[in-house]
């Protein structure tokens, strides 16, 4: 059952956004095939990506303000007694579904090899090769680099891991990362401490990784037996491809798997819309369009610059859809399982901007820079920032929030009353279908923020479980059409699934306004009898937002309600009125949205729902209230109009 059950989570984490994605691009294998890089491809001697930790001028030439923070981050972790992951923790999944517990033990483990590492780098006086050393062995003594709810794939199907047959998941291909990053930067100095830990890290990154990856094409990850991929794709083929070109010494084999990476990146590249759009939300461009930049990265490098795609449209508009979804300051659109804050790593847009002659994602890439403080997460990911750190400090920093957003590969909009600000009335809206890669039954939901604070919201999604990528997801309320703000209509939700999509959409914005217009009835099942339902969201510059509804049912309902989720406290001072004290994110008083509905159509109740969840409650608080206007006895076809607007 957890076999099957599993392979319900790789189908809805892989489904692309469908009628959207294009086919047959080969960006990188037709125009680089293995005889075409072999001559190009740098060896492994003569890739010099970094400097190594015996290069001590330019780690000591890095300003002190980065120096001091990053040993004394490694200092965390001198002397520190590795996290145990006993069998038992590993099989909490199984037999509970929780996937954190164990999680939050690996991570420290990586977390704390990440620190000593860059840390040993930056000092380089050898008082941290020990904490280094245990870790590595610590680690290559691990059964499993990867973590319990991707176990599944393997024979044995979930449970704990059969150390005979190795799989690799995006922890593994992190962890063989790390290793390999390890060994270029400290390699000679881990030889002092044993000459055995090198050779270790040899063995076990040819063992879990390199043979896997190049001996089998059936990791559905690698998309070769099905074109359904998502952010895995990227994220492993830049861990595996650093690890290849860093520590494999077998010539062909480097060659052969890099042939294979680039395979499955072009795989990845045609899931694409042309306009660029992540139907994964900007919770996860972080590991899928800018993992694929890590992957440009090194092919560039470990080239010399010759595999250079920068030019290509689709991979500039990849990279300018993360400051394309941005609200304000750190929240941003919220479909699919996002979080309402998220937020970019700053120094990686700040580069992916400059590759593609970007400004505005230049600028984003900065002032998130100035969110994250000193460079962090993966070795592969920090070395860049950290020497970067100084231009990128200097680098001018702004919000470019663009007045109108149009992604029509993922059926996205979004339109703000001013260029370039955070004040006045935004709005995004969402068409698409419910087969979307983290899936939320959600067309037709929308979003409002007032001066950069969020009004009518997507509450997002909780922490992970079993149940979250399982046949039971939808039993979820947060993945539930009845809790976005959508309609339900006869006591029915919409469907998931492919067909369960908008159509007829269109999209227009002039200098007074912006909107979408599309039907959602076929998002529902036959059983709502819905011959239609034209849903048209429109923002007014400097006035309102309409939200017009336009039904036709084929049978008669007992009722239709309209959801309206929000994290305001709300009011409602008379039929046909509902007001919402919007909070600020920073000091001042709370501004107000007035609601106004048909009352004779229409009647509004509220209902609290308490967040327990702690990945919700660190966006919302303790609370969120589902607003509910409700209509008995429905006429066959109707129409009304919501309008919000700001209220003194």
């Amino acid at each position: 059952m957890l076999y099957d059950l599993l392979f319900i989570f790789l189908f809805i984490l892989s489904i692309p956004t469908g009628t959207s994605a294009q086919t047959g691009r080969s960006l990188l294998a037709t125009s680089w095939p293995g005889d075409k890089l072999k001559t190009v491809l740098l060896g492994r001697s003569d890739w010099h990506p970094y400097p190594t930790a015996a290069e001590r001028e330019s780690w000591n030439a890095l300003p002190d303000d980065l120096r001091k923070a990053l040993v004394e981050r490694g200092e965390k972790f001198l002397n520190c007694p590795w996290p145990e992951l006993p069998a038992t923790l590993f099989l909490e999944y199984k037999r509970i579904g929780n996937r954190s517990h164990y999680e939050r033990q690996r991570n420290l483990r990586r977390n704390a090899l990440e620190g000593l590492v860059i840390a040993e780098c930056v000092e380089g006086k050898g008082r941290f090769l020990d904490d280094i050393t245990n870790g590595i062995w610590t680690t290559c003594e691990e059964t499993y680099w990867g973590v319990p709810a991707h176990i599944g794939v393997q024979k044995a199907g979930s449970g704990l891991p059969d150390a005979a047959e190795p799989t690799v998941d995006l922890f593994a291909g992190e962890t063989a990362s790390l290793l390999a990053w390890t060994v270029y930067l400290l390699g000679p100095q881990l030889d002092q401490v044993s000459p055995l830990v090198v050779p270790r890290i040899h063995l076990e990154m040819k063992r879990r990784i390199f043979d896997p990856c190049l001996e089998r094409d059936d990791f559905w990850w690698m998309g070769f037996h099905s074109d359904h991929v998502n952010n895995w794709t990227p994220w492993i083929c830049s861990n595996w491809l650093a690890s290849v070109l860093l520590l494999e010494s077998d010539p062909g084999r480097r060659l052969a798997a890099i042939e294979k990476i680039t395979k499955s990146l072009d795989i990845f590249l045609d899931s694409y819309p042309p306009d660029g759009g992540c139907d994964e939300g900007p919770g996860y461009w972080g590991r899928a369009g800018a993992s694929l930049f890590d992957c440009l990265e090194l092919l560039l490098g470990a080239t010399s610059g010759k595999v250079d795609l920068y030019s290509d449209p689709l991979i500039r508009e990849i990279g300018r859809y993360i400051y394309r979804v941005q609200v304000c300051g750190d929240y941003f659109i919220n479909f699919a399982d996002a979080s309402a804050k998220a937020g970019a790593d700053g120094d990686l847009a700040y580069r992916y901007g400059k590759r593609i002659e970007d400004p505005l994602l230049q600028t984003f890439g900065a002032f998130e820079a100035k969110q994250d403080g000193e460079p962090g997460g993966s070795v592969l990911r920090q070395l860049p920032a950290i020497f970067n750190y100084t231009e990128l400090k200097a680098a001018p920093a702004a919000q470019p929030l663009l007045r109108d957003v149009w992604l029509k590969g993922i059926g996205v909009m979004a339109a703000r009353s001013l260029q370039g600000s955070c004040q006045g009335l935004y709005l995004a809206g969402k068409a698409g279908h419910n087969a979307e890669s983290h899936n939320h039954n959600d067309v037709g939901n929308f979003l409002v923020y007032l001066d950069g604070n969020p009004a009518v919201i997507d509450a997002g999604v909780e922490t992970y479980t079993a149940k979250t990528f399982s046949s039971k997801r939808y039993e979820i309320w947060t993945m539930q059409s009845a809790y976005h703000n959508c309609p339900t209509v006869n006591g029915m939700m919409q469907g998931a699934g492919r067909e369960y999509e908008a159509k007829n959409v269109t999209y227009e914005t002039n200098a007074t306004g912006a909107g979408m217009k599309m039907d959602i009835a076929p998002a529902y099942p036959k059983e709502a009898n819905l011959k239609s339902w034209i849903r048209t969201l429109r923002l007014n510059r400097g006035k309102d937002i309409l939200i017009q509804d336009d039904y036709t049912l084929t049978a008669p309902a007992k009722d239709i309600t309209l959801t309206l989720m929000t994290s305001c406290s709300v009011s409602i001072p008379r039929p046909g009125e509902i007001l919402l004290s919007v909070n600020p994110t920073g000091s001042g008083k709370p501004s107000r949205l007035k609601i106004t509905y048909d009352a004779k159509k229409l009647k509004a109740a509220t209902e609290d729902i308490p967040v327990e969840d702690g990945r919700l409650k660190n966006v919302w608080g303790e609370r969120i209230t589902r607003i509910l206007l409700k209509t008995e006895s429905p006429p066959l076809h109707d129409s009304w109009t919501v309008r919000i607007q700001p209220s003194p």
